[in-house]
């Protein structure tokens, strides 16, 4: 069978990227079948079988990427060779006993005295041990955007929302997804709010 197209209105990333499909014979679908069984076998990490299988219950196109391992959000951007307005990247936060999900681009950093406002509590940034077992099926420090999937209220900065389509770690150092933004907001019904400022950019001296 022939190569599917790439997602309609997201441009190609990745010479080695694949778009989704649940049918047997369709290039992603043999990609995360041979994945899935390497996995089983010890050699490697796999997206998260929650999120693919919501992916494709929704019927949301999407792309799995596949880059070097990289462990910050700016650098996976890079690896992904893309810009990091696109780049959707998770930091925990939590607020008294519960856990929140924060999604921002990854050229930003979060502002906790705007969160603070918004979400009408004082907040803390979370250190991984405290947020690692909410997400038994990732990466350290590769959980998708997808709180609803973990039982997590999830809050999406506005200038994230504005993007034509996203890309987020999936669940591996070497693994990411692509889709459109306004399929992500369709399938995780976030909270869009201002809660982050962009980084500058460091000078060359």
């Amino acid at each position: 069978m022939p190569a599917s197209p790439p997602v309609p209105g997201l441009p190609d990333l990745h010479p080695r990227a694949l778009d989704n499909g649940t049918e047997s014979g369709h290039p992603a679908a043999d990609s995360f079948a041979a994945l899935s069984a390497l996995s089983k076998r010890g050699y490697v990490m796999e997206p998260p079988q929650r999120l693919i299988r919501y992916l494709n219950d929704k019927k949301i196109q999407y792309e799995i990427l596949h880059h070097p391992e990289a462990f910050t959000a700016q650098t996976i951007a890079a690896a992904e060779h893309i810009k990091g307005r696109h780049h959707a990247k998770v930091v925990m936060v939590k607020s008294g006993n519960e856990h929140l999900m924060t999604v921002l681009p990854a050229n930003s950093r979060i502002d906790l005295e705007k969160l603070e406002k918004v979400a009408g509590k004082p907040v803390d940034l979370e250190r991984e041990p405290e947020f690692k077992s909410l997400f038994p099926d990732c990466a350290p420090g590769t959980m998708p955007p997808f709180g609803n999937l973990y039982g997590l209220m999830t809050y999406v900065d506005r200038a994230l929302s504005k993007q034509d389509y996203i890309v987020f770690e999936a669940g591996t150092h070497t693994d990411a997804i692509k889709l459109q933004y306004k399929d992500y907001e369709r399938a995780v019904n976030p909270l869009i709010e201002d809660f982050a400022m962009k980084l500058q950019p460091v000078r060359q001296a």
